[in-house]
């Protein structure tokens, strides 16, 4: 199955919840957070945000121990060791930052099986202080994606793109999303391709609104364990080349009253 390549959001998709949110409301600074929500641009609040914290005395250590609390459905782990184990290749593409996702995968024991993180920069500066800054700099240009869904920051769909030119070979991708964000890369996918939205959430939304202007396979989930359910049915589907096609939606369902669905091949432990 190195056929596949499958990409993951980060927040509230991996983990569930926003890490941004999570760390200033953990440590306290929820209000401040708040006052100054609407004067600045999102990745530029997160790093004044860090000097604020930084300046109250909280340290890196700190902010490490909340990120090891952040809150994550018991079968995700299993779910990502899984699908690394089939052989497929994984990759990150968020909007979180690198130093969050990476102390969170540490922890987690998972930062090896990934092959690429896509995210804002994020690292500690010679004052001990976390610098967080866009992926795209969009004081000095736009990033030229006219969705008008996309942050300034980053188009995740400009990163599908350059992801899919780099693969050698015919790969499937199988996305996983949950907020606007990930629309952008979702119309980018290919007929051969797979998404995963998060049920009820932004992305399932504006699926749902035109489905057929999406090119691939759509398959949602709502939880950790549709998570890795519908993950490794899609992953042992695509290896023995199974396809699902709908009568009346292009919208696919793995629900437990549809008998008709083949069974998943064994996941090796």
């Amino acid at each position: 199955m190195a056929g596949i390549v499958v990409v993951f959001d980060f927040d509230k998709t991996i983990i569930d919840c926003d890490s941004d949110n999570w760390v200033v409301d953990e440590l306290g600074f929820t209000d401040l957070f708040n006052q100054l929500l609407p004067t600045m641009p999102w990745n530029s609040l997160m790093d004044t945000m860090m000097k604020e914290i930084h300046g109250k005395g909280k340290t890196i250590d700190d902010i490490v121990e909340v990120l090891k609390r952040t809150p994550i459905h018991p079968r995700i782990v299993p779910a990502v060791k899984s699908a690394h184990a089939l052989g497929c290749e994984l990759r990150i593409v968020s909007d979180a930052n690198i130093f969050f996702i990476e102390t969170i995968l540490e922890h987690l024991g998972l930062k090896e099986y990934f092959t690429e993180i896509n995210s804002n920069p994020g690292f500690v500066d010679e004052e001990g202080r976390l610098r967080i800054f866009p992926y795209h700099d969009f004081t000095k240009c736009s990033h030229g994606c006219n969705l008008n869904l996309c942050p300034p920051n980053m188009c995740k769909g400009m990163i599908m793109e350059r992801i899919q030119t780099s693969l050698e070979g015919k790969k499937r991708i199988i996305y996983l999303g949950d907020g606007v964000g990930d629309y952008c890369p979702t119309l980018r996918l290919g007929k051969n391709d797979y998404m995963m939205p998060r049920k009820n959430f932004p992305v399932w939304d504006l699926i749902c609104r035109n489905p057929m202007l999406i090119e691939a396979e759509i398959h949602e989930w709502s939880d950790g364990e549709d998570f890795e359910r519908v993950l490794l049915q899609l992953i042992n589907m695509v290896s023995v080349d199974v396809h699902f096609f709908s009568v009346d939606c292009k919208l696919q369902t793995f629900s437990a009253s549809n008998h008709s669905l083949p069974k998943p091949l064994p996941v090796p432990q």
